[in-house]
């Protein structure tokens, strides 16, 4: 089988799938023939994501979803059911960074906006894919959590507590159904260069040149490279990884 077709004949779900990291991961297991559903809030992005997809060659259908909404990830779930009967891999991407405070000065509509959506969302996802899985006896998924998920950074305390969190739903669910040969990783991006950092820094040169400095590697990372990091996860050459946060971060936590 060759590189190009090596998702061929299986089904992946992307959420957060309009922008960045998420779009990336469209593209790329669209182009290595996975059939994509493509998940995001963001009708107008996904939409375009999913155009994207194919344009490049790729198949796919565009499901609209808020994963903090029990109801919408019910819908989502019913729709790939009904669309294709089966799931073979997701990557439970949709987050928001929130607002930037220190603790004391941050608010509770923050928490709970970025909680619901980067936590509870990871969890909702998890509880329709892992039983679809466990019927096929066969299934990855990847869940997006940051180098925020294994340090603390000033500033953004709900946003490192919502990755910290991701990060010990992964370990823990991967332990529950190891046996049923479905395997839960994370994958925990330093800082890339995406619409999330744009709006963070404003798209001040300053800010962006601070960022880099900071960067061992002394550049930002590409959603692209965090793309293959997730499809690395989800393919047979992971086969004996799960319960692993896979740290794609140029050196940063290194420091």
């Amino acid at each position: 089988m060759t590189e190009r077709k090596s998702f061929e004949e299986k089904v992946v779900l992307i959420t957060g799938a309009s922008s960045g990291i998420g779009r990336a991961t469209a593209l790329s297991f669209g182009t290595k023939g996975a059939t994509v559903i493509v998940s995001d809030v963001n009708e107008k992005g996904g939409q375009e994501t999913l155009g994207m997809l194919q344009e490049a060659g790729g198949q796919g259908i565009w499901i609209k979803c808020d994963v903090s909404q029990a109801n919408d990830v019910s819908h989502l779930f019913d729709t790939i059911l009904k669309s294709y009967d089966r799931l073979d891999y997701a990557f439970n991407n949709a987050g928001v960074e929130g607002e930037e405070a220190n603790l004391a000065e941050s608010t509770e509509d923050n928490w709970n906006k970025v909680i619901n959506i980067n936590l509870k969302g990871v969890w909702l996802c998890m509880k329709h894919e892992i039983p679809i899985m466990q019927k096929q006896k066969q299934g990855a998924i990847v869940n997006c959590a940051s180098i925020a998920g294994l340090v603390g950074f000033q500033g953004i305390s709900t946003y490192v507590a919502s990755k910290h969190g991701v990060i010990g739903l992964t370990k823990t669910a991967a332990l529950e159904y190891a046996k049923s040969n479905v395997r839960i990783n994370a994958v925990c991006p330093g800082v890339i260069h995406t619409p999330m950092v744009d709006r963070l820094t404003n798209n001040d040169p300053k800010a962006l040149k601070d960022l880099i400095q900071g960067e061992p590697v002394g550049r930002m990372g590409k959603p692209e490279e965090i793309a293959s990091a997730v499809l690395w996860l989800c393919s047979d050459g992971a086969s004996f990884v799960t319960g692993h946060a896979l740290t794609v971060d140029g050196g940063w936590v290194a420091q």
